[in-house]
């Protein structure tokens, strides 16, 4: 039987701010989820993850199955003490990372077949073997098997992968009924891609599943950012009120204020640590490009509203110098920095939500953030 339980505090309109309790501690909702693929944030430890507000963190289950095998984890003691971390652990299921091998994996009814990148081995993941798998590491929040179409693609396609994912999702119930003794959670996962009446049928009927939670796959895969966002103001609301929502792998400052807005609670992506370890940081003024000549002598941290260790501790000039001359803590101290922003920013989405102000902190934030993309340059306010 799942340890997780979700209760609502506070909302505004369609969006609210919660409480997710796990078998490893609480989770305040609206929540950023650090990307831990391989069991850490690349550049940070579990101790500078902890300091950097993480209440949760995301690994990999494709990634940990290829290296160093679920085995070896779990007779290390399973994935807490493995890695040690001691918050609460979602792990993805892997589908969107075997979906994008292309030659490499082959679907059929039963699941997927792959090859290892590492060395061409062959693996199989069903949607059973995945959750008992999940189940073996002692996660706390797990994902189910889902086939995660590309963008474009055409609506019969669409739909078959979504009908396969509803038949994994079931499995996956099956499965999960025959590990007692976890007490993690099991989350669906709605596909449909960008047709409408896909999602809506996807999540009607996940809906009337016992799922201890909802997510929304299937976005950020190349498709225009307007189609993103039509697909989470269309499910995100509709999704049973009584459990919590996750948005997978997005986004930037405004897609996460934009599904915040929506009632959307979860949300990971890769862009804070990626987008760090090439020098370009998030910040209250937008984003800003520290490998640019002109902040080679400029001696302001990063940014003056944040109290992460590298705008405490260095300026722009120095972590300039650490990029430019090729030092490894030039990425760790960014790193903080991008993780802790998020973090903070999504935190600040939270205190709007119960003061009853999130529509204004929303539209600030999609105003700053919206016509930057990633990795553009610092607005003139940085």
């Amino acid at each position: 039987m799942s340890g997780l339980r979700f209760s609502v505090s506070s909302t505004e309109g369609t969006a609210r701010r919660g409480v997710l309790v796990t078998p490893h501690g609480e989770v305040q909702t609206p929540a950023f989820m650090p990307v831990g693929t391989l069991g850490a944030v690349k550049g940070l430890g579990p101790e500078a993850l902890e300091e950097c507000g993480a209440q949760v963190m995301l690994a990999n289950l494709y990634h940990l199955t290829l290296r160093p095998g679920i085995e070896r984890i779990a007779e290390l003691g399973g994935i807490h003490a493995w890695t040690g971390w001691r918050g609460p652990i979602l792990t993805d299921s892997g589908g969107f990372q075997v979906f994008s091998l292309g030659d490499l994996r082959q679907i059929d009814e039963q699941g997927v077949r792959f090859r290892s990148v590492h060395d061409g081995s062959r693996l199989r993941f069903t949607p059973e073997s995945v959750v008992a798998s999940q189940a073996f590491l002692g996660v706390d929040v797990a994902m189910v098997l889902d086939e995660c179409p590309p963008w474009p693609i055409g609506e019969a396609e669409a739909e078959s992968a979504q009908q396969r994912t509803h038949r994994w999702a079931v499995r996956s119930l099956e499965e999960r009924s025959r590990h007692d003794d976890w007490p993690g959670a099991l989350f669906a996962i709605v596909q449909g891609s960008f047709y409408p009446e896909l999602r809506a049928r996807a999540a009607s009927e996940l809906a009337a599943l016992p799922f201890d939670g909802f997510a929304i796959g299937g976005v950020s895969v190349g498709e225009e950012k307007s189609l993103g966002r039509a697909v989470v103001s269309q499910i995100a609301p509709g999704l049973p009120a009584d459990r919590p929502r996750y948005l997978m792998g997005v986004g930037t400052p405004a897609d996460i204020a934009f599904a915040v807005r929506h009632g959307v609670d979860l949300f990971d992506c890769v862009l804070p640590s990626r987008n760090a370890r090439h020098g370009t940081l998030f910040t209250s003024g937008g984003t800003l490009r520290i490998k640019n000549a002109r902040f080679a002598t400029d001696p302001r941290p990063v940014d003056p509203e944040c109290s992460c260790v590298c705008c405490r501790r260095v300026s722009r000039a120095f972590l300039h110098h650490l990029f430019r001359s090729g030092e490894i803590t030039a990425k760790v101290l960014a790193t903080a920095h991008n993780v802790r922003f998020f973090l903070d920013f999504v935190g600040q989405l939270r205190e709007a939500l119960a003061s009853g102000c999130l529509a204004a902190t929303v539209d600030d934030w999609i105003a700053l953030y919206d016509d930057e993309s990633p990795t553009s340059s610092s607005s003139e306010s940085c």
